[in-house]
């Protein structure tokens, strides 16, 4: 056996350190281990990251795909590659925004860099995301607004000092393992009090000291009315709010009657009042994708850091503190040039853009001017035909996003290149198929929740002829602006050079931090502007705060709750929500059940007997006004009647969803819309398309 070598899992955004080893011919991960020495988990682990990363499973990408007479068929590199460079320089020479590039959090900082240096620098298209539109956009905007930048002021050191924890819209117990076993002992303690917001009775809810189920789309009203009522109770800390934060006269003008947004809300004023009580000790929110996922995400979370700001919940055990959903994007918020430049240098700022133009060696005027309109938008720019060519990066829209047979048929009006290490229900629609590395036979680095930096290591090489995505992206790159990279395959560490010199004397500095450093030190939290400085609690040096608003304080908010985007109606008089299935992550693929089996509705009995005519043998139909699916149905009675629970994992459960998004984040609203049982007749998605055996 080989020597164990620490790395990183790449399961979600916890971050835990890892030991694996490799087989003697360097062709698989044997064993992964908990990493004791690691600074952010000290050695814990979740089972599903582990097995994962020993055995990622599903069906490996190992040759080069391309489409010839209606079907996929094996190539090699310098054909693929070629195919690819053409129809890129095609659709470039009639307008940089001809081409889309979808990226996404299960990239490397690496790698995430260098997409973003292609998509800018050498393509200069508007149309590019890093996945963030679909999970940590509502929050990202919100952060901005309130304090000037992104990323949580909190860390992990601060959820075993705090008393109460409020998890909202998210469930740690299934989506990030590790994280809520240290919330869950912190409750536990002397004093510790958790409560759980969320329509349905979820396993981190069943652990909660209480469980606050508001309807579907008012988790707005909610954080309202828990404001209003701090504000009633006398309950501000005023002394912070007066040396730290504006805008409070205006957030306090604008609040509704508590019992007016309780009612609103479905939630009895006693809840409310027990929140309120509960904030008045040293508090951490949590908040996940049932915020986010909304038309009001960004509201909504503005609203959860008014709550904080308003109680004095700022500082060593307290704050508001994001969930963050796939392993890296928070690295991807720093570095991929999504919403920002490297480092979080403003879109506009024309000295950010001259130094990047300048560092990539590329023409000032080739960088868009605006860092284009998010994930839903740019399909819906497919779809009306406005874009040639679509790339897609170790993502899958198919079956990630919502209106999925919209989605659908978006990509088959491209030309599409689907960049993966996994045959997804994306690659089904492609034109390319370029197959690359995953877990364990990845080289680079990744940056967890807690803005901790640390190092991912490959023990085992790729399958076949899969390479690493930072050189497929490298050698795309080079071919439509020749030098972008240097010659692939590329040494990691100096593009992480690259990187993080782009970031120095930013708000997100990475500049301090090298692989040198890594490797003693396992993992660092930005920002870290030199050898021997690591970020803690942000926006607080010593006992004074400073923000990067203009004004240096915090500013509250005034967002208003409004109707959900698809109300109920007698055509579909139920309301469809989604959440994590346990031991499943990001679309399933590596983990969904057989690809034939239907996903699994969870209905409250109740609800069943009202509709008992639509159910043959267990399972039914579920119909949006975009399209239906057939499930497997269980009688569960922690989704209350009048609600239908399915997991996001399965991409036939996008058929329902809606489009509608957030407006500032451009967010889409995944946890809400109204649906009808029917009999189940027919399938609701076509088999997929068959791809030729490698």
């Amino acid at each position: 056996m080989t020597e164990r070598r620490p790395t990183t899992c790449m399961r979600c955004a916890v971050g835990c350190g890892y030991r694996q080893e490799a087989a003697d011919d360097d062709r698989r991960v044997v064993d992964v281990s908990g990493d004791p020495a690691h600074p952010a988990t000290g050695g814990r682990t979740c089972q599903r990251g582990v097995s994962e990363t020993v055995d990622p499973g599903a069906d490996r990408l190992t040759r080069p795909l391309i489409r010839r007479g209606g079907s996929l068929r094996p190539t090699d590199w310098d054909t693929a590659l070629g195919v690819v460079a053409t129809r890129l320089i095609e659709a470039i020479r009639e307008s940089p925004d001809n081409v889309a590039v979808l990226g996404s959090g299960q990239q490397t900082n690496e790698a995430a860099y260098a997409l973003g240096k292609v998509t800018r620098g050498a393509f200069g298209t508007r149309y590019y995301d890093a996945n963030t539109t679909l999970c940590m956009a509502s929050a990202v905007m919100a952060y901005h607004q309130a304090f000037g930048s992104d990323g949580p002021p909190p860390t992990y050191d601060d959820i075993p000092a705090a008393d109460t924890h409020v998890v909202w819209g998210a469930n740690p117990a299934v989506a990030h393992p590790v994280l809520h076993s240290w919330i869950e002992n912190s409750a536990a303690g002397g004093d510790g009090d958790l409560t759980v917001v969320d329509p349905v009775e979820t396993r981190t809810a069943a652990a909660a000291d209480r469980h606050v189920a508001p309807e579907p789309g008012t988790d707005l009203a909610l954080a309202r009315a828990v404001l209003a009522r701090v504000v009633e109770r006398g309950a501000v800390d005023e002394r912070f709010v007066e040396r730290h934060t504006e805008g409070y006269a205006e957030a306090v003008e604008s609040l509704p009657a508590a019992a007016d947004a309780a009612a609103t809300a479905d939630v009895p004023l006693e809840r409310i009042d027990e929140i309120a009580g509960a904030l008045a000790a040293d508090s951490l929110i949590y908040w996940g994708m049932g915020v986010n996922q909304s038309i009001q995400g960004t509201g909504t979370a503005r609203a959860i850091i008014d709550l904080c700001l308003a109680t004095g919940n700022m500082g060593p055990g307290s704050g508001p503190f994001s969930l963050t959903g796939q392993a890296n994007s928070m690295g991807n918020r720093v570095c991929a040039s999504k919403r920002t430049w490297p480092g979080h240098r403003p879109f506009d700022d024309p000295d950010a853009r001259r130094d990047v133009a300048d560092a990539w060696d590329v023409p000032l005027g080739r960088l868009p001017d605006d860092p284009g309109p998010g994930f839903v938008r740019i399909v819906d720019e497919l779809a009306r035909g406005n874009v040639d060519v679509c790339w897609t990066v170790a993502t899958n829209p198919a079956a990630g996003m919502p209106d999925a047979g919209h989605v659908e048929r978006a990509l088959d009006e491209a030309f599409l290149i689907v960049q993966d290490a996994f045959r997804s229900d994306t690659v089904a629609h492609a034109d390319v198929v370029l197959p690359a590395a995953t877990w364990g036979e990845s080289e680079g680095t990744t940056t967890n929740m807690e803005r901790r930096v640390s190092r991912v290591t490959a023990a085992a090489d790729p399958p076949g002829k899969a390479r690493q995505d930072l050189d497929v992206i490298a050698a795309i790159g080079n071919r439509i602006h020749p030098g972008l990279f240097d010659d692939p395959p590329l040494d990691p560490g100096a593009v992480f050079d690259e990187m993080r010199a782009l970031t120095a004397g930013t708000t997100a500095d990475l500049s301090g931090i090298s692989y040198d450093r890594l490797a003693d030190e396992l993992a660092v939290r930005w920002p870290a502007p030199s050898a021997d400085a690591e970020g803690g609690y942000r926006y607080r040096d010593g006992g004074d705060w400073s923000f990067e608003t203009p004004s240096g304080r915090a500013r509250f908010s005034t967002a208003a709750h409004a109707e959900v985007p698809e109300p109920v109606d007698g055509e579909y008089p139920l309301t469809l929500t989604t959440g994590r299935a346990d031991g499943v992550y990001n679309t399933g693929v590596r983990t969904r059940d057989g690809a034939d089996g239907a996903p699994t509705a969870r209905i409250h009995p109740e609800t069943i007997a009202r509709h008992l005519e639509a159910f043959d043998r267990g399972e039914t139909v579920i119909a949006s006004r975009r399209g239906d699916v057939r499930v497997a149905v269980s009688a569960n009675d922690d989704v209350p009647p009048g609600m239908i629970w399915l997991p996001i994992h399965n991409g036939a459960i996008n058929e329902l969803t809606l489009s509608a998004v957030d407006p500032d984040s451009a967010e889409p609203n995944l946890k809400q819309c109204a649906v009808r049982i029917a009999a189940p007749e027919r399938r609701g998605r076509r088999d997929p398309e068959p791809v030729a055996s490698e």
